[in-house]
């Protein structure tokens, strides 16, 4: 049944890929057959008829005969090849739109370089050449055992025992095309060379069986407490001889590690020695710093243990540590984004809350106290699983060279561009991810070296999570020992781009795993080297995102692009700076004055990625280091940018061809740390790439409620309309995918309503409501639901998007998201969502610990600091839509710069939600109302976000209606009574609301958004001053009179003018804080509770 040589068979080409050639053909009976990208093994044949592309699956039956699903009533005929199926078709009236008459040829592939035969593989991977790789030998050499005799000639084999010599030499020459066959029957345990290993291991396997029960009686005398049946277990295990003797030498190596660490335990802890390396020690922090009060600046130091969880105060580095903070009693830092400033606010023993203000020395010593401080907190938290963890990426192309002695730089951020201070070396990482390509080290070595490396730096033996190989191309995953048991479901895969795509010298590994409930995937690529094959690249990259295999397999219809929380990609990318050769010296000038900017302008990967022709709505932070390629080897002062070659020079112009780029769902917390390069490790002509991200991730949710009493969730989607870019004449339906789901569901079949342009408009009108298996609002509005349009002719996805819960949290929520396939844009999707959670709080988490304010720059020194919701266009600094995904707003319609706003969009305007579809939020004024945790600016990859509630919140049984919907920013705190409040100094958080003595301290503190007052420090009652006459002398008439005001800002009420001073007065704090934000600008207004 091979197609490969016939013209009209495009084999894995995309669906869009078909119809744009199609469309290019232009002609009525233009055909061509591509695979299946729903069904393995299944054919699509698509056919051009009025501009419009008719798609009909080929499906092979039990007997591997093939029929064509065509219209109804048409008698199904079966084929043997694919050829003659064509050929019948090209006969009119069998049930196609129209007969094939024009085959559409296939467009030629760019020319790559040869790779020199044979390359030379890791020896962990000579199976796979000899197993699933075949072609990629036969390229070079007859045949598979030819290939191995060819290479056995050319070694050294005098020192093998004879009989040795003989056995590889016979399975070359006739057992191993017998295990190919077998291989080839769906047989892949190539028993021939188990015999060949077997017999040549035979000395070897009987000194194990001599050994291993030795060393697991060892192992049992070390056990502090034995399991039961766990010597009966291992003696099994060193009794059966019939296993194989790569797994008993397996077995035999984690034995020896485990008596290993089981004997240094024991004497660590006899001799109490606890800065071994199972635990990690931080020693205490010293930071100088500035303090600010009453115009006057004074020197001040803090001290922080993380060990102890305390901070200290004081006025001389030597000085006294009387003065210090634990750390349930810091309850935030506000950072200031324009110069190194930090708010810390503190609980002092009075339960009054503290405001300490400080200027650092520069920004990267505030952000290694912050860390410290995070890392303090977590560590001595009582949360039983974490909710935020960092995570290190590295990237480094070793050139085929060992590596040198240290590489402590490379994981410790040292060196160029966005890098940790020096204060954050000892703070290790949750997960650390290697990529490397070119490595000539077998994998056990470079393992070995990278823990050693940091044991040495972090006191910690870090476990080994996961590893893959393809040829030189290597991705290592490491984590903390007590992160070992909340890591699962971990997968690896690998694809192939070189060669035809069946060489490995170019391809992607990638790892994939959940963390408690949060999915994470890793890709290490190597792609197409030479500075004119971006097209080449581009294509690599598209092959890698279909290909690689890895993360949750339920969820088909999407690639890896949607599989995953959060989704990083790095490696030797090979994209470099467009400008001639002539420029090099120009160019290498430019990086010795740091001109950065002008050659990002010409960077292949930032302009591909302006087009959207690669890498669609991954992110990658500013890049402010020195390109990292082509470096002379043991230098990095000089770029070695010319390479001779048999046909001339090759110039290879600097270029930044090592990145680290990421993906993360909507509304989830990811902020980079630090992304740079190495300065001292110059073993290859790339240098390696680092980078650390603090990333948000939710727990294994298990609900504290009874089960038979929290109500019903609900999730509702309602109103969707699809515009799809696509020529296809077919009807689609939604599909809703969620692993807060049972199993995906179905929508119905939607209404196509016009054809133009390219692109076809779908309305779904009937309302799905999906039930999650969990209700509680902590679980669910840390959910994501995934969508796919799919067509009923072929149940071929057509895009797939996503959809953050968090974004319905407070109400109905409009949505409006862009699709895409297979990397590239198709669409977009508009409609409503409605969500129903039980009763319940979100506790705080960690990284709501930080927020980020921005100065004022019209206000003076020591006037404090503007909160960014005060920013212009309420529109907070440096918070970006992420295009992908939308941002909430009036009628749905994006803020992205380039999905312009839709002319038919009063048709599709969204009706109000089914007002039976209620809610259980408590109002604001319910003191047991949940606190709602303040992001941290630019902390989510995506601004949808809710409303601000009003004052009088409607009962849940009103019908809702859509809202229109802006940028949340950060929220600012209440301010303490008494306290004159200036427009830019932030308002202060409390601690709890007056009266309320049975509030158990179990329940979460929310120190941002609060309008508490301390209940210790209420002060006395006063009498309340008469107002000017006109002016409004109730609460009541007060609120309204504001109201108006707010109503017609031209008409302000007597007694309310700008530049008065206006004292209010009020028994409720809530009601004070309306009353002071509707005051009239460059109003004073000193409140004060009654």
């Amino acid at each position: 049944m091979s197609t490969s040589l016939q013209p009209w068979h495009h084999g894995n080409i995309t669906r869009s890929k078909a119809e744009d050639l199609l469309s290019k053909a232009a002609k009525d009976g233009s055909f061509l057959l591509r695979d299946s990208e729903s069904i393995q093994g299944a054919y699509a044949l698509c056919v051009l008829y009025q501009n419009c592309v008719y798609t009909y699956r080929i499906l092979p039956n039990e007997d591997r005969k093939l029929s064509v699903q065509a219209s109804e009533g048409v008698p199904i005929q079966l084929f043997s090849v694919l050829s003659d199926l064509v050929e019948t078709f090209y006969s009119p009236n069998m049930g196609l739109a129209t007969h094939l008459q024009f085959p559409v040829q296939k467009e030629e592939e760019p020319e790559e370089e040869p790779v020199k035969c044979p390359p030379q593989l890791p020896p962990r991977n000579s199976k796979e050449i000899q197993g699933g790789d075949s072609r990629g030998s036969e390229l070079a050499c007859s045949s598979l055992g030819d290939t191995y005799l060819q290479r056995l000639q050319h070694i050294d084999m005098s020192n093998l025992p004879e009989e040795h010599q003989k056995s590889i030499e016979e399975y070359f020459h006739t057992s191993v095309s017998l295990d190919a066959e077998q291989v080839q029957s769906g047989n892949p345990s190539l028993p021939h060379l188990k015999k060949l290993t077997m017999g040549i291991c035979k000395q070897l396997n009987s000194e194990i069986s001599r050994t291993l029960p030795t060393l697991e009686t060892f192992q049992r005398l070390l056990d502090q407490q034995l399991a039961p049946g766990i010597g009966r277990l291992r003696t099994q295990v060193s009794a059966d001889s019939d296993q194989s003797v790569s797994f008993r030498l397996e077995q035999l190596t984690k034995l020896l590690y485990s008596i290993e660490e089981k004997a240094k335990t024991a004497v660590f802890e006899w001799a109490g020695y606890d800065g071994g390396h199972r635990r990690s020690l931080i020693p205490p922090i010293t930071f100088e710093v500035k303090s600010e009060l009453l115009g006057l600046t004074t020197k001040m130091f803090l001290k922080v243990d993380v060990e102890t969880g305390k901070i200290y105060f004081k006025k001389y580095k030597d000085g006294p540590e009387d003065k210090y903070f634990v750390h349930n009693k810091i309850l935030q830092l506000v950072k200031s984004q324009k110069v190194a400033k930090l708010v810390i606010m503190l609980e002092t023993e009075k339960e009054k809350t503290l405001r300490k203000e400080f200027v650092f020395d520069d920004t990267k010593k505030r952000e290694g106290f912050c860390q410290l401080l995070q890392q303090m907190k977590n560590k001595h938290s009582d949360k039983p699983e974490p909710d935020m963890i960092t995570v290190f990426v590295g990237t480094w192309n070793m050139g085929n060279a060992s590596p040198p002695h240290s590489i402590a730089s490379w994981f410790q951020c040292k060196g160029q561009g966005k890098t940790r201070d020096d204060t954050a070396d000892h703070i290790p990482h949750d997960i650390y991810v290697f990529g490397t390509q070119e490595d000539p080290l077998g994998e056990k070595e470079w393992i070995d070296t990278l823990k050693s490396a940091l044991r040495g730096t972090t006191n910690i033996s870090f476990k080994q999570i996961a590893t893959q190989t393809l040829w030189n191309i290597r991705i290592v995953v490491l984590a903390k020992p007590e992160h070992e048991n909340r890591i699962s479901h971990i997968f690896s895969d690998s694809v192939k781009t070189g060669i035809a795509n069946a060489l490995g010298n170019k391809g992607a590994v990638g790892v994939s795993f959940m963390f408690n409930g949060t999915s994470f995937g890793f890709v290490n690529s190597h792609l197409t080297s030479g500075s004119e094959k971006k097209i080449r690249r581009n294509q690599n990259y598209v092959s890698i995102l279909r290909f690689l295999n890895l993360g949750d397999k339920k969820l088909n219809p999407f690639d890896i692009t949607h599989r995953f929380t959060h989704l990083f990609w790095f490696g030797d990318l090979n994209y470099r700076i467009e400008l001639p050769s002539t420029e090099a010296e120009s160019i290498v000038t430019k990086i010795k004055q740091q001109q950065y900017q002008e050659l990002l302008c010409r960077d292949q990967l930032t302009i591909e990625k302006g087009e959207e022709k690669v890498f669609l709505h991954y992110d990658e932070e500013e890049i402010t280091f020195a390109p990292t390629y082509r470096f002379e080897r043991d230098t990095r002062e000089r770029y070695a940018y010319t390479k001779a070659k048999a046909t001339g020079t090759k110039y290879n112009l600097p270029s930044w061809c090592d990145r680290v780029l990421r993906k993360s769902y909507p509304l989830v917390h990811v902020f980079c740390q630090s992304y740079g390069c190495t300065n001292d490790i110059m073993t290859s002509d790339h240098s390696p790439v680092f980078s650390t991200f603090e990333v948000g991730v939710a727990s294994q949710f298990v609900s504290k409620h009874d089960p038979s009493r929290v109500s019903q969730g609900g999730i509702k989607f309602m109103n969707c309309v699809a515009t799809l870019m696509t020529k296809s004449k077919t009807k689609f339906f939604l599909e809703y995918h969620s692993s807060c789901l049972e199993k995906f569901v179905k929508s119905s079949e939607g209404e196509n309503q016009d054809h133009s342009d390219g692109s076809i408009k779908v309305r779904f009108g009937n309302q799905v409501e999906l039930v999650p298996i969990i209700s509680d609002p902590e679980y669910l509005l840390d959910q994501h639901i995934l969508l796919c349009v799919k067509s009923t002719d072929c149940d071929e996805s057509y895009g797939e998007g996503c959809v953050a819960l968090r974004a319905a949290e407070s109400s109905y929520t409009e949505f409006h998201i862009t699709l895409t396939h297979h990397g590239e844009r198709t669409g977009t999707l508009a409609g409503g969502v409605q969500l129903r959670t039980s009763e319940g709080k979100q506790t705080e988490k960690l990284y709501d610990f930080i927020k980020v304010e921005r100065d004022d720059s019209g206000a003076s020194k020591g006037k404090g600091l503007d909160l960014i919701n005060n920013s212009e266009g309420g529109k907070p600094a440096e918070m970006f839509d992420n295009p992908l995904y939308g941002s909430m707003g009036k009628g749905g319609v994006p803020r992205g710069a380039k999905d312009q706003p839709d002319p038919q969009r009063s048709k599709d305007q969204l009706t109000p939600p089914d007002p039976i579809f209620s809610f259980t939020k408590p109002s604001d004024q319910d003191p047991d109302r949940p606190p709602v945790p303040t992001p941290r600016n630019r902390s989510y990859t995506c601004s949808e976000t809710k409303p601000p509630s009003s004052v009088n919140t409607a009962s849940a049984s009103a019908p809702l209606h859509p809202p229109t919907y802006t940028k949340n920013p950060v929220k600012p705190s209440r301010s303490e009574g008494g306290m004159v409040q200036t427009t830019n100094r932030p308002h202060l958080p409390m601690k709890s609301r007056p009266g309320q003595a049975d509030i158990t301290p179990t329940k979460p503190k929310d120190y941002r958004d609060s309008s508490e007052l301390p209940s210790k420090l209420r002060p006395p009652t006063r009498p309340i001053q008469p107002l000017p006459k006109e002016a409004p002398t109730t609460l009541g008439q007060m609120w309204t009179s504001l109201w108006d005001s707010q109503s017609q800002p031209d008409v302000m009420q007597p007694g309310f003018k700008p530049g008065t001073i206006v004292m209010l007065f009020a028994l409720s704090c809530s009601a004070l804080d309306h009353c002071a934000t509707q005051m009239p600008p460059n109003t004073f207004t000193i409140m004060w509770p009654t």
